[in-house]
Parts: C-alpha cells; structure tokens; sequence
C-alpha cells in the first residue's frame, strides 16, 4: 500500500485538475492511514473522523477546481512542479521589522515589497499565533494572531504575490493554551489532548533536544498530574493518540490556507509520539502523521508544500523524504556546521566529502538548504561526519566570535553540545584586530553555493541584513538563541538598504543578481543533476551542474589566499567560457582562473 501511495503522490497535476485528484486521493488513502494512528478505533469512527477532516475543505476545493480551469490552468499546476530556480525562502519573525503604529506584518510586507524582489517568492513568517515563550513555538491559541503582529487581513495581504509558509507547532502546546486549561479542570475533550504520564523506567531512553526536566507537574482539580514537557515546562506536549488533537490542528490548517499560506513547516514532527521503552522520536506513527497532514494540505492546496523540520542526524533527516509520500523537502541540517567549519578552519575536505555523497530523492522532493536560521547551529546533525577534535575547534571559533554554546541532556543525564548561537555575520568576522576583513566575502560565498546546490535555498532576513551578536537582546532575556533574533526600525533599515557602501545593501543586491542569473540557467534547476569535482580537495569546492551544452561549474574558493585554477580541470577541449556569476566572459585562450580569497565563479562554455 505504502508504494502505491507514493506513487500515486509523485504524479503531476494536470491542467488545473490536480484539486479534483487530490480530493479523491485524500478519501481513498486517509481512512488507512488513520488505522495506522489510532489502532483501537473501529473503522466505523475512523471514516466519521476522515470525513471530518475532509468535509471543511470541499466547497473550498471545488472553487478552486472551477477558477483554475477558467483561468486555464497556471504554469507550476501544469507542470507538477512546486518549485523551480526561481524559488527562494525567506525566514523572518513577524515582528523582525517595527515602525511607530504599524503591526509587524505590514511593515515586513512594505520591506519585502520595497528591497527583496527576487529574494522572497516564499516567505516563512515564523510563528505569529498568540504565544507566551519560546520565540512563538510556545502557542497559547490556534486562533489568534499575536496583537502586535496584526491580524489575520494583514497575514493575507503579507501572501499577495507570493507564497506564504507557516509553522505547525506540533509537538505541544503553552501552558496557557485552552487544551491545558482544560486539562487542569478536567473538561473534555479538550483535557484529552494533553500528553498525561507518570514518570517510570520506561522512558529512560528518551532522545532529548533540551537540558531541562522531561516532566513537569501540575495542579490540577483533581491533584498534582505530571504531564510532558519534552521542550520545557512552558511548553506542554500533546496526546497525537486522541484524535480531538487531529481534528484540532486541521482546524488550523484551515485557517492558514483560508489567508493564504501554501507550504507548511512542520515543527519538532520527530518527536510528536511516545512508545514506552523506545527512544520516543521517528516512531512510524510520527511518519504517518506526515503523510496525513500532507493529504490534508493537498486536498485543500494541491500545490500545497510540507517541509519537515527535525534537527537530528543526517538519516534520520532524510527518512521523512525516502518514501515519496511523506515531506516534499526537509531542512538540509548538516549544510550549516559543514560550510561554517570550512568557511573557519578554511578547509572544506570534509564539506567536499559531505557534498559528494548527496543523497538520490524520490522525484519531486528535495532539501531546503540554508545556513543561518532563527535557531543555533545545529550540531546533532555532525554526527559521523567530524571528529571530535575537530568540533571542539569549530566551538572555541565561534565563541572567541561571540557565539555561545547551548546543551542537551541525554539519557544517562550527561550534557553534550546541540547547537551554537551566534549570528551568521558575526560568524564569518575574520580573527584578529580587523574582523571585517573578508568578512563580506566570506558571508557571500556560504549564500551563494546555496544557490548552487539542487533543491530550495533559504535565507533568515537578519543575515541578509548583515546583523552582528545582537548582546544587548541576549543580556535582556538571558536566552541564549536571542542573540541571532534581532529586530529592526523600518525607517534605519530603509537608510541601510539605500546606501549603496553599507554591508547590507551590497549583500542584499549581490543575492538579489546572483538570484536572478540562477533563474535564466537551466543547469541550476532544483532538479538537476550535481557532480562534485573537488572530492579531496580542501581549498576550492567545485560543483558541476546540469549536463550538456548548458553545463555550469560553480567554483567555490573556501581559502584566504588568491589561486590559480587551471580551467583544464574542467574539461579537455578548448572553450571560450563566460562567467554568468559575475558578468564577464574570460579572454580566448585563457587557461587558467585568478581566484580570490573566498571568491564564487559560475562558469558556462
């Protein structure tokens, strides 16, 4: 059945029919993956439930049908494609940007309209729902936007011309959320939706993210209940075993796709089911549980887009992608140490090594590849794949930058690194008495092969802006991932942006023509193919993409010294070759290429 389905999730939509087909493919695939879910329900209750979850959507479903045949269908339904090199995410918190009486989401509308053409086709507003920690990840309702951000008008006007994606928070909830509340007074069904246990051995294995307790208790009317807290105790885990809390979560799906948002990011989607004696994270539930919340998006939108977020060890990662059925991208975890490693110790070996295994995807999938993000870098994800030693440097690099180190418990209660804090530009401050030298460069060249690899880059606004350590933030709530969420006047940006020296515009317009050039070269869809030519090496990486006449190598100088590189290397027979990358073409008969510290070239014949 699960190839089937997968197969059935890779076939293109047609013509504007694609809502049509996903509806029908919804009803017939749901039912079974319910069972899969709640096992001790009958299949009577299962196909009232399926029917709920379907119901809200078909009227909505069958407009849609009826505007995309009128219109003749667009261009990505056509195609089956959902994104396509001109496809680029930009990540920002909803109040990143503030200007006197405005809410957050139109001053980061009037932003992105005025300075990010190009940049922002999609844009990851992080969580803007009413939330009382955690950067927003601690939702306390599912039906209010925090007040300062605006309201749900302003949500949809931020979609106009572009895609939206949103935050599905579905590993808990706050303390203050109505299910808690709920919980606390015993009424149902709220009450049932939240994850109630006794501590025991049971969950000695238990694979943790955080360093604070896996349990809290509360007063309830009934005593003292301990609940989960598997990312602290403000955020309460919820009971995916009742299918209230299903029903509730479509609820909310229903409400982003109503104003607009197309793609979904689903947060923490490793953890959501706990098996006593088990580890508690990637149960086969969490993964049917995708493919559910895949359905349901693409019933509703069939362009719809669900990218998974789990910050774990590469194969792990990518088990949300191998079956065709699940994600349509996940988030490129080990990308950001990788290329931070290299870009700080200036030697891409293991970057290069990394970067030659890349993994071969079930067609229209792929990875969201990024470096800097609203969280630390990951470290989980270095796991076999840098040595020790090593690590512990890339650490003490980014401390003696301002970084900070934050932990994770693990299940005989030692501490081990998770993630660094640090913001991307501080990261890339070169050591010594002048910390800008190269540093420009540097940041540039960590973007720019995003653009080069295959699948969807995706950029966080405060690095785009050329944003240090914010530490005035940091010693104010003592949080340590503060340091990289800073937030901005409009009107200093604005000033910023205008002058043409600043760092930031010259980074902002850089991104902006490289992001235009990758639009007109084949070679650089999302889908084609990449051979890495620089296995072994550790001062250049060398990427070859797309095949043919319209080949392009993209040349990646990860050395602090100039070099010339023998353009034989690329291939054996005379070329005249252009470089689209920086808009000249190289003298007839040139043999070599003068490569600058921390220099990119994306050469054609």
């Amino acid at each position: 059945m699960r190839q089937q389905f997968a197969e059935l999730c890779s076939i293109p939509d047609a013509l504007g029919k694609g809502t049509v087909s996903k509806l029908l493919m919804a009803h017939k695939w749901l039912p079974s993956l319910l069972t899969e879910l709640y096992e001790h329900h009958s299949s009577e209750d299962l196909n009232l439930l399926s029917s709920q979850l379907l119901h809200s959507e078909q009227s909505a479903s069958e407009s849609a049908v009826s505007e995309s045949l009128d219109a003749g269908g667009a261009d990505a339904t056509a195609t089956g494609a959902r994104w396509d090199s001109s496809s680029c995410v930009l990540i920002a918190y909803a109040d990143t940007v503030s200007a006197k009486d405005q809410p957050g989401l139109r001053c980061l509308q009037s932003l992105l309209q005025k300075h990010f053409n190009g940049l922002s086709s999609v844009v990851h507003v992080l969580p803007f729902l009413r939330s009382t920690s955690d950067g927003g990840f601690a939702v306390a309702s599912h039906e209010e936007i925090e007040q300062r951000f605006g309201d749900w008008n302003d949500l949809a006007a931020l979609a106009e011309g572009r895609q939206l994606m949103a935050d599905l928070v579905l590993n808990h909830i706050s303390a203050s959320h109505p299910w808690v509340r709920a919980f606390l007074k015993g009424e149902q069904p709220g009450s049932r939706c939240v994850l109630a246990a006794a501590p025991n051995p049971c969950w000695d294995n238990v694979v943790r993210p955080r360093s604070s307790a896996l349990f809290t208790t509360l007063a309830t009317d009934r005593g003292p209940e301990t609940v989960w807290t598997t990312f602290g105790p403000d955020q309460v885990d919820v009971n995916w075993r009742e299918p209230e809390v299903l029903l509730g979560f479509t609820r909310l799906l229903d409400l982003f796709v109503s104003y607009g948002v197309q793609w979904l990011r689903l947060d923490a989607v490793g953890f959501v089911w706990k098996q006593p004696s088990s580890d508690c994270i990637h149960q086969p539930q969490a993964h049917r549980l995708v493919e559910v919340l895949r359905l349901l998006l693409e019933s509703r939108c069939p362009q719809g887009v669900v990218v998974t977020e789990t910050n774990v060890p590469e194969q792990e990662n990518l088990s949300y992608l191998a079956t065709g059925s699940e994600a349509h991208l996940a988030y490129n975890f080990p990308l950001p140490p990788l290329v931070l490693e290299a870009c700080l110790s200036r030697h891409a070996d293991l970057l290069n090594s990394w970067l030659a295994r890349w993994p071969q995807l079930p067609q229209q999938t792929g990875l969201l590849n990024f470096t800097a993000c609203h969280d630390g870098i990951g470290l989980r994800p270095l796991e076999g794949l840098m040595e020790s030693e090593r690590l512990l440097q890339l650490l003490k690099q980014c401390e003696q930058r301002g970084g900070l180190v934050s932990h994770r418990r693990l299940a005989d209660g030692l501490e081990v690194p998770y993630e660094i804090n640090i913001s991307w530009w501080s990261a890339m401050a070169a050591p010594g008495r002048d910390p800008s030298h190269h540093q420009r460069a540097r940041f540039l060249l960590t973007q720019l092969l995003l653009l080069a690899l295959p699948g969807v880059p995706a950029f966080y606004l405060p690095a785009l802006l050329a944003t240090p350590n914010d530490n005035a933030r940091f010693r104010i709530s003592g949080h340590r991932r503060d340091l990289n969420r800073p937030q901005f006047q409009l009107d200093r940006l604005a000033r910023l942006l205008a002058d043409s020296e600043s760092d930031t515009s010259q980074v902002v317009v850089s991104l902006q023509q490289a992001m235009a050039v990758r639009r007109g070269q084949a070679a650089l869809d999302p889908f084609a193919p990449m051979t890495v030519l620089s296995e072994g090496r550790s001062d250049l990486v060398i990427l070859q993409r797309g095949e043919g006449p319209g080949t392009l190598f993209a040349i990646h100088n990860f050395s602090d010294v100039r070099l010339s590189f023998p353009l034989s290397t690329l291939t054996n027979s005379g070329s005249v070759w252009h470089d689209v990358l920086n808009g000249h073409s190289l003298v007839e008969g040139q043999t070599a290429l003068d490569l600058e510290p921390f220099a990119v070239h994306w050469l054609t014949r």
